[in-house]
């Protein structure tokens, strides 16, 4: 009997052929008709996602916005009515808890999507912090289904479907919709590099929504989109995964996130003195990304190497199915970064290590 848990469709993914794994521990769909087909029809048309995994907090009351800029690292001040940020939140010393998205979604009211593998850790970790502040937490994980609708594409399919307000939200807004009657949340957001909204629903009416928009975007190319094309897609972009380009190891500065580190804002953040600390005194190692010449993939934990000095290892490889070359993040010594003539080691084989700022497929 298994532990892992399903979200809302997984009948709906099981009808569409999905090819399912454990993941965060959810057993979720990896593809349907393969990932390169549905990595690159995000890329020229759409993809639709599952990620009712991930999990969702709410923060209301007054003390809300001081709790929530002293849990994160940028600035929630900033924040207007119906917007969202992209932040990092970080222990005492630098290291990160989880990667988050927060909308501000009321005066005093905030709606928090964080890592489905992270859910009951940082739910405690932000009730330890939030004790002193007038403010109430609550774990809504239950609630909600998430469906990620991606690709230049995506726009055109929410005309489609009617959504009112959907093709003039900008980027990390958010606004309360219908689709064919069903309330929704719809956020200009996601994690493919590509145009494209979430979209938040009661968590029973997933998948009817997902059939839906399924329906509706089909005739424009809209296929199904699993974990394989997701993780794809987002090291192709240079978006960090939680637990390999950050962790409580890397911090927002080593993980190449450090514009979210707002050092300034009106509030001391958690994690503060030594990111400050370092950034005056000189990161030590990095994130970079980077591709491959031939077709093997460095996978994590491979070494980098300059000359018979081993000075990184590989935190994420993978296949990119638009240039067809392999690509990959490493966190490499700065030292090393300066002096270049960088390779990787794969079980003896010395491959140039092609260091490129992201997006790599462009």
């Amino acid at each position: 009997m298994s532990d892992l848990q399903e979200t809302s469709l997984h009948a709906f993914h099981a009808e569409h052929g999905a090819r399912f794994v454990p993941f965060g521990g959810w057993d979720m769909p990896v593809q349907y008709t393969g990932i390169i087909e549905e990595h690159l029809a995000v890329r020229q048309a759409a993809g639709l996602f599952d990620v009712s995994h991930m999990g969702e907090v709410t923060v209301e009351g007054p003390g809300a916005q001081r709790f929530l800029d002293t849990l994160v690292t940028n600035d929630v001040s900033k924040l207007s009515l119906s917007q969202g940020l992209y932040t990092p939140m970080c222990y005492g010393d630098g290291g990160v808890v989880d990667d988050l998205i927060i909308y501000r979604v009321g005066e005093t009211a905030y709606l928090l999507v964080i890592n489905a593998s992270n859910i009951e850790k940082d739910y405690r970790w932000m009730e330890e912090v939030a004790e002193p502040f007038d403010c109430e937490l609550k774990n809504v994980s239950s609630d909600y289904a998430l469906l990620a609708l991606q690709g230049p594409k995506a726009e055109a399919i929410l005309d489609l479907l009617k959504v009112e307000g959907g093709g003039d939200l900008g980027r990390f807004f958010t606004l309360e919709s219908k689709i064919q009657g069903i309330r929704v949340r719809v956020a200009r957001t996601g994690y493919t590099g590509e145009a494209g909204v979430e979209i938040f629903c009661h968590w029973n009416d997933g998948p009817v929504l997902a059939q839906a928009i399924l329906t509706a975007g089909a005739p424009v190319g809209l296929k199904l989109a699993g974990l394989g094309a997701r993780d794809s897609l987002r090291l192709e972009a240079g978006y960090p995964l939680y637990g390999h380009e950050i962790s409580e190891r890397i911090n927002p500065l080593r993980g190449g996130i450090g514009w979210t580190v707002k050092f300034k804002k009106a509030v001391d953040f958690l994690g503060k003195a030594p990111l400050q600390e370092e950034k005056t005194e000189g990161i030590p190692e990095k994130v970079v990304y980077f591709s491959l010449e031939g077709r093997r993939i460095g996978r994590q934990g491979s070494e980098v190497m300059s000359q018979d000095q081993v000075v990184g290892r590989v935190l994420s490889g993978t296949h990119s199915p638009v240039i067809g070359k392999p690509i990959g993040s490493a966190l490499i010594q700065a030292g090393a970064l300066e002096s270049g003539d960088l390779t990787l080691d794969l079980r003896g084989n010395r491959l140039p290590l092609q260091i490129k700022k992201p997006p790599l497929h462009l």
